[in-house]
């Protein structure tokens, strides 16, 4: 075969692989029920990744404090279709929390990037006896057992923060797990819980409405969205907590794999139109390699599951 026929065949070969690669579907599953804050950050992460050519979905798999989810990307094909919007709970928590997980944290996923972080908050309903944090403590030990706390999962840094600031205080409330954040707003609009560990991306609507109110936020200065709503600090308590979002893949994708996505999702989150629009929502973006990422995971399990062992709370099932 000459040279100009192979040359000629080999064009002809990818220009017909072309279409098929643009038609590959990578889902992006996040663990959280669709709609709440999470959920709603990462659909307008995969409509930007979308302009770029790329054919991204979002696929919800809520429950069990994001196992279900992490499972299931942990056994996906690793070609870097199937991507998991991980975190501190799904990474790190859940091995000291359950009694066995179905997947290793630290060997069966690869990192790709962060995309995201926020502080926790507590928000609890207008009608209550209290109107912020220092309230509210003082109410709890007024009123032992009286104060019913939602959380998006127990794994979740919405509820485990809350836990060590209640043991910090020497109070208790009960908690009421659900499966995502949207579900659990729901149910504080409902009256079915007092308070609510979670960010303010899924609650912001509804504090905006007049319906939800801010107690406190877990960080060294207030929310831009919500600026009236003061932090833990400012109301006498030692407590910051940083929410954080970021994907991971399979073991065993291939580098070359994982630095494509890495640069498609950098490239749209640095974008100044994508950050106003995060920061509507109450996120705020932050990206970075591959490597950075790991280092951050380790950090982050080296602070918290101290303090999460030290709680002593029962290891549950899924």
């Amino acid at each position: 075969m000459s040279y100009r026929k192979l040359a000629i065949g080999l064009a002809l070969s990818a220009c017909a692989l072309a279409p098929a690669l643009a038609q590959q579907v990578t889902r992006i599953v996040v663990p959280f029920a669709a709609g709440g804050g999470t959920d709603q950050y990462c659909r307008i992460l995969a409509q930007e990744l979308n302009k770029q050519g790329l054919n991204v979905i979002i696929e919800n798999k809520p429950g069990a404090s994001g196992i279900l989810a992490a499972d299931y990307v942990a056994r996906a094909k690793p070609d870097g279709q199937t991507v998991l919007v991980s975190s501190l709970g799904t990474l790190a928590n859940n091995s000291v929390l359950y009694e066995k997980l179905p997947y290793d944290p630290v060997k069966d996923f690869a990192a790709v990037t962060q995309i995201a972080y926020q502080p926790a908050i507590v928000v609890g309903r207008t009608d209550l006896p209290y109107k912020n944090i220092k309230e509210m403590v003082a109410y709890a030990r007024q009123n032992p057992g009286k104060i019913n706390r939602g959380s998006p999962g127990a794994a979740i840094l919405t509820n485990l923060a809350p836990i060590a600031f209640e043991k910090q205080q020497g109070i208790s409330t009960l908690h009421i797990p659900f499966n995502g954040d949207a579900p659990a707003l729901q149910a504080l609009l409902g009256n079915q819980i007092d308070i609510h560990g979670t960010s303010i991306t899924g609650s912001l609507p509804y504090v905006k409405a007049g319906k939800l109110r801010v107690l406190g936020v877990m960080d060294s200065q207030r929310l831009p969205q919500v600026p009236d709503a003061p932090t833990f600090k400012e109301q006498g308590f030692d407590m910051e907590a940083t929410l954080w979002y970021s994907l991971s893949v399979p073991a065993g994708t291939p580098k070359p794999v994982i630095d494509r996505l890495n640069k498609a999702v950098n490239r749209v989150i640095a974008d100044p139109d994508f950050v106003a629009r995060a920061r509507a929502i109450g996120m705020e973006p932050r990206g970075g390699t591959p490597e950075e990422l790991d280092k951050f995971i380790k950090a982050e399990a080296d602070r918290w599951l101290p303090i999460l062992r030290s709680l002593n709370l029962p290891k549950q099932t899924h």
